[in-house]
């Protein structure tokens, strides 16, 4: 048995499409975005501001981690009840936030109204925690919360 050469319906066209493509590149150099011998264009990486990252963990008095929780920031410059960044905790009980790079302390807090245990007993944080970040690093903390 001979089986038929399979041959897709647009093939043809769709040559003859990119050889056009490729002679108005050649024929045409104003077509082309970047002439030949031309520098490549600088890295868009360049151009972004440095920075650091504070990251952390909230923790529940059973130590494990705590879904949903409002986390708190400010630099501890600002005024005590002031918040720069608010964010919450994810699934992992995980945060993270980018910072300016530089030398600063960062004070963190948790907003827990209304954040209750399962037995009904109110969560409280003890202290704020403060990170102190020297220059474009990660910093990781963790907040760990009590009855």
């Amino acid at each position: 048995m001979i089986t038929p050469r399979l041959r897709h319906r647009y093939g043809l066209a769709v040559r003859v499409l990119l050889i056009a493509l490729a002679v108005f590149q050649i024929v045409l150099p104003g077509m082309n975005p970047r002439p030949l011998g031309a520098a490549p264009p600088p890295d868009r990486k360049e151009k972004e501001k440095p920075y650091a990252v504070i990251f952390g963990t909230v923790w529940g008095p059973d130590d494990h981690p705590v879904y949903g929780v409002t986390v708190k920031i400010r630099r501890a410059t600002d005024k005590p009840k002031k918040v720069r960044w608010e964010l919450y905790s994810d699934h992992h009980g995980e945060f993270a936030q980018r910072v300016p790079a530089g030398e600063a302390d960062y004070i963190l807090w948790a907003d827990l109204k209304g954040v209750k245990t399962v037995d009904g007993k109110p969560l409280h944080l003890p202290k704020e925690v403060t990170v102190h970040v020297y220059n474009d690093e990660r910093e990781d903390t963790g907040l760990h919360l009590t009855e």
